[in-house]
C-alpha cells in the first residue's frame, strides 16, 4: 500500500492547513501511538458490533479501521480479542467513535487504538449498520480510502484528492514552526506579524505596567 506520509507529519500540522479535524474525546489508549492508513469504514448502532466482525473478514493490511459507533459510551464493541486479529491482519489501527474495553491489554499490544470512552460491558451482535460505505466519525466525514492520522492530539482525515495539497502545506507550515522555534531561541520573543494582527484587531488591553 503506497503511504503519502512524510517525516514531520502530525495531526496538528495537517489540521491546521484543512485536513478534518475528529472531535477531542478520541484519544489514543497509550501514549505516543502513531496511526496512518486508509480509511476501513464502519457504522453499528449502539452497543452493537456484528458489522466490525464483517469488516475485520475482509480487512486489507495497511487498513484503518474507523468505527462509527454513535459515540455511545455504556457498551464496548470492540476489546481485546478483536483488537488481537486487527493486528493479525496487518491493520495499521482502530478509531472507535464510542466504547472499547480491555483497557489494559489494548495498552500493551502494539496496535494503535483510539477510542472516546471505555466500557467493562460488552456489545450485542443484532446487526444492522453498514461496511465500506461513508460514515461520520468524531463529527467529521469519513470516506473509504480516506487518509486517517492519528497521534496524542487526536486523529485528523483528509481525501486522496487532497492529499497533495494538504501536505504540502502542512510541511511548509512545519518549516515556518521550526523557524519560529529557532527564533525564540535566539531571544526573538515578539511574533513578526503580531503588531499588524493587533492592529486590525479589537481588543480590550490594559496599559503596561
Amino acid at each position: 500500500m503506497s503511504d503519502v506520509f512524510t517525516e514531520g507529519l502530525c495531526s496538528t500540522l495537517l489540521a491546521d492547513v484543512g485536513a478534518r479535524a475528529m472531535h477531542a474525546p478520541i484519544k489514543p489508549l497509550r501514549a505516543g501511538w502513531l496511526l496512518r492508513g486508509r480509511a476501513l469504514t464502519v457504522s453499528v448502532p449502539a452497543g452493537d458490533n456484528l458489522a466490525i466482525h464483517a469488516a475485520l473478514a475482509a480487512a486489507r493490511p495497511g487498513d484503518v479501521l474507523v468505527v462509527d459507533a454513535q459515540g455511545y459510551a455504556d457498551r464496548a464493541v470492540m476489546g481485546g480479542i478483536m483488537c488481537a486479529q486487527a493486528a493479525a491482519a496487518g491493520l495499521s489501527g482502530v478509531v472507535v467513535d464510542g466504547a472499547m474495553r480491555d483497557a489494559a491489554e489494548l495498552r500493551a499490544g502494539a496496535l494503535p487504538v483510539f477510542a472516546a470512552a471505555l466500557s467493562p460491558a460488552g456489545p450485542t451482535k443484532t446487526g444492522g449498520g453498514s461496511v465500506g460505505r461513508p460514515i461520520r466519525c468524531g463529527g467529521v466525514a469519513v470516506n473509504p480510502g480516506d487518509w486517517v492520522l492519528g497521534d496524542d492530539d487526536g486523529l485528523v482525515v483528509f481525501s486522496p484528492d487532497e492529499s497533495d495539497a494538504l501536505i504540502t502545506a502542512a510541511l511548509a507550515k512545519g518549516r515556518a514552526e521550526a523557524l519560529r522555534m529557532a527564533a525564540i531561541a535566539r531571544g526573538e520573543l515578539r511574533p513578526a506579524w503580531l503588531d499588524e494582527a493587533l492592529a486590525r484587531a479589537t481588543l480590550d488591553i490594559a496599559p503596561a505596567r
